[in-house]
């Protein structure tokens, strides 16, 4: 069997080679470790850039939850003055329409007033009209005085031009 196994062709000349069933598990056996190892490695691969992935996601992740729960804590803080600040604005609000509330009374107490004393005046003036007759008469007579007032200038300025020219001569021979 040597003999053909060195001779060119010799495997072919009756001898069929048939692997045995042991070499067989043993290659399958091989050949799934083989799978496995593959599989483990491109696990491993992915889950390196999973790792790069995930890690720093999960950390940004955290910083952002922070920053978050600090904001929402700053609000709430934030409300919580702003509703103190609002419930004393509303007392000082309330004292202050309790004060105008008052001051609208008095002013409604001093228009009162003052109707009843504009009714008075109303009657007063009732009163004053003959008043008003009487003024518009007096009128009438200052106008006539101004009227002969203004008559007597232009007489006195006639009788002084008639009388200072022969004054004027006669002023002449009198010795003061």
């Amino acid at each position: 069997m040597a003999q053909n196994e060195d001779q060119p062709g010799g495997a072919g000349q009756g001898s069929v080679s048939q692997p045995s069933a042991e070499s067989e598990r043993g290659n399958n056996g091989q050949i799934s470790a083989y799978a496995i190892d593959r599989l483990s490695q491109a696990f491993e691969s992915s889950a390196k850039r999973w790792e790069l992935i995930v890690y720093p996601s999960l950390f940004a992740f955290i910083i952002l939850a922070a920053y978050g729960f600090y904001l929402v804590f700053s609000l709430a803080k934030d409300i919580h003055y702003l509703a103190i600040s609002v419930d004393s604005n509303m007392t000082v609000l309330a004292s202050n329409m309790q004060s105008i509330s008052d001051n609208m009374g008095q002013i409604s107490a001093n228009v009162r007033t003052m109707s009843v004393s504009v009714d008075s005046m109303s009657r007063d003036v009732s009163t004053l009209e003959p008043m008003l007759t009487s003024m518009e008469t007096m009128d009438r007579a200052i106008q006539s005085m101004t009227l002969t007032t203004a008559h007597m200038g232009t007489d006195m300025s006639l009788m002084n031009r008639n009388i200072g020219r022969p004054m004027s001569f006669m002023n002449y021979f009198m010795p003061w």
